[in-house]
């Protein structure tokens, strides 16, 4: 399984902006489809956004369609989550996942790599 690790998190103010990176390990990292899923105490973990192996099919979840940019860098073994028009509903741990097949899932069942998570505060 390819290792995971998110950072970027922090503390901002509604309306900002943060970006999120996701780093893989191996060379198999490029086989991998990526998701963001994240999570606030008490509830189930929710998608965010997903990317295709190649990075030509990217999905979003109605929530942050149009704020929320993900993308990928398969020679450095990364993915972004790039966050605007921030809102304190973003607050959450913020995880990013793989799942070693050519496309992402909404459904966290699906992906067997998880990295630590990264904490994002958006005060109002």
């Amino acid at each position: 399984q390819v290792q995971l690790v998110e950072s970027g998190g922090g503390l901002v103010q509604a309306g900002g902006s943060l970006r999120l990176s996701c780093a893989g390990s191996g060379r198999t990292f490029s086989s991998y489809a990526v998701g963001w899923f994240r999570q606030v105490p008490g509830k189930e973990r929710e998608f965010v956004a997903g990317i295709s192996v190649s990075g030509g099919s990217t999905y979003y979840a109605d929530s942050v369609k149009g704020r929320f940019t993900i993308s990928r860098d398969n020679a450095k073994n990364m993915v972004y989550l790039q966050m605007n028009s921030l809102k304190p509903e973003d607050t959450a741990v913020y995880f990013c996942a793989g799942r070693r097949a050519a496309f992402a899932s909404r459904q966290s069942a699906e992906f067997g790599s998880w990295g630590q998570g990264t904490q994002v505060t958006v005060s109002s």
